[in-house]
């Protein structure tokens, strides 16, 4: 086509779709448009987290129209937000390589998928698109949160999407740990990475209420899972607790010698000085072990997807 040397490695796109009517079939169209032109096979696998609204109608329609699709339509059996959508997508897929899109806002060329493509050829396993320019506040601190205290060498960063080999597909799930955010787990398999960066052309701004929600709860999750901010944060209270108590004490034994005090309230203050000090001193070693507990076990959140449907293109 056109003088297209196509390419002979089989892609798997996994679009995560919810209450998408209005922006799902453009960039549905644009993408197979892209992938027909420089692939000889590939697929498009789109996970349909519980819409409400027409997103589901919009995907068959636009497969029935374009020629030679190959749509899957995965709907998952309750909204159960983006990242468990995209992995039920990410297991489901049998490319070579996989294109993650973890949206249907786009401010980036489509061409932008071929230039990530050609980077993963290079012997990248994990090559994403990010956008330059300032981000979000809330997006800005967790990432400097983490990076700073996760001790992860791989730096997160905000990603439009991403292309992985099937090798870090493959480490990741012989990882055999439940991590629930994909970027975490991508930087903890070992593999080689890289960022190609461009200018943003628009806002992807998240108005949908329950995706914002389950992203903060996601966040919070991440952060205390893979750094030692609740244990710092912990730290500092009980040092600040013990610190008070140890000046109740000290504060108890000067009213006793220069001044004199009640019967019985210099001790009932020294024993609570003492008491509390060893209390917080406990919480602080307590915080310390759960902390590590939490990243040694095997946090499982399944996904449950209700059905799959294979759809074919129009002739």
């Amino acid at each position: 086509m056109n003088g297209i040397q196509k390419e002979s490695n089989f892609l798997s796109a996994v679009v995560y779709l919810h209450n998408d009517q209005r922006s799902a079939e453009p960039l549905l169209r644009a993408l197979h448009g892209l992938l027909c032109e420089n692939f000889k096979h590939f697929e498009i696998l789109c996970l349909d987290d519980a819409s409400t609204d027409e997103t589901p109608r919009c995907v068959r329609e636009l497969a029935r129209e374009l020629p030679g699709a190959a749509l899957t339509l995965v709907s998952m059996s309750g909204a159960q937000g983006v990242e468990a959508a995209m992995k039920a997508g990410v297991d489901l897929s049998i490319g070579d390589f996989v294109l993650e899109l973890d949206s249907t806002a786009r401010d980036y060329p489509m061409e932008m998928v071929m230039d990530v493509y050609r980077r993963a050829l290079c012997g990248f396993d994990v090559v994403a698109a990010a956008p330059t320019g300032s981000l979000r506040r809330s997006s800005s601190l967790f990432y400097r949160l983490f990076n700073r205290f996760s001790g992860i060498d791989e730096p997160l960063k905000t990603e439009r999407f991403r292309i992985l080999s099937r090798r870090v597909v493959n480490r990741v799930t012989d990882m055999n740990a439940q991590i629930p955010y994909r970027k975490v787990a991508y930087a903890l398999s070992g593999l080689a990475h890289d960022t190609l960066y461009y200018p943003s052309s628009g806002d992807q701004r998240i108005t949908d209420r329950e995706e914002n929600r389950l992203r903060k709860s996601l966040a919070i999750d991440t952060l205390v899972m893979f750094t030692d901010v609740a244990f710092r944060i912990g730290a500092w209270l009980s040092l600040m607790m013990m610190a008070l108590a140890l000046f109740m004490g000290v504060y108890a034994l000067v009213i006793f010698f220069s001044l004199g005090a009640v019967a019985g309230w210099t001790t009932t203050i020294l024993f609570l000085s003492v008491a509390f000090f060893g209390v917080f001193f406990i919480l602080t070693v307590l915080v310390k072990y759960l902390s590590i507990i939490v990243k040694l076990l095997v946090h499982r959140k399944e996904y449950t997807v209700a059905n799959v449907e294979k759809l074919s293109g129009g002739d």
